[in-house]
């Protein structure tokens, strides 16, 4: 099996979203996860980004529009929360959409709203 992406740094990720669902635990909103997890980062000395706004194009122009994920970590990992009852299909498109704006490589979608764990997906470009 080959080395994950970015292991290293994805588990310390990890260990800060364990870490505030052991104390958050499920029932909260989006929000809630978000400042939580600033905070949690802040305290692991996580480099982060929060809501960074990402300019998009269409065939090379700039358009109006913008994303902007949740956190960028290590300036090389998307990190986007949701508090659902499952992840669907459109959360992971999200993702996908948002590496490929950005040329990053990794993602990790996160869901704080799933019961008894929180689930987080590995995506690969």
């Amino acid at each position: 099996m080959a080395d994950l992406k970015y292991e290293e740094e994805s588990f310390r990720i990890r260990g800060a979203i364990f870490e505030v669902y052991r104390e958050m635990g499920c029932g909260f909103l989006e929000a809630v996860y978000q400042e939580c997890l600033e905070k949690e980062l802040g305290k692991q000395d996580i480099p982060f980004a929060a809501h960074r706004e990402l300019a998009l194009h269409y065939k090379g122009d700039r358009l109006e529009q913008t994303y902007k994920p949740d956190f960028i970590c290590f300036e090389r990992i998307i990190v986007e929360l949701k508090a659902a009852k499952e992840l669907a299909g459109e959360h992971r498109a999200q993702v996908h959409n948002y590496l490929k704006a950005t040329g990053l490589e990794l993602g990790l979608l996160v869901n704080f709203g799933h019961y008894p764990k929180v689930e987080i997906e590995r995506i690969v470009k």
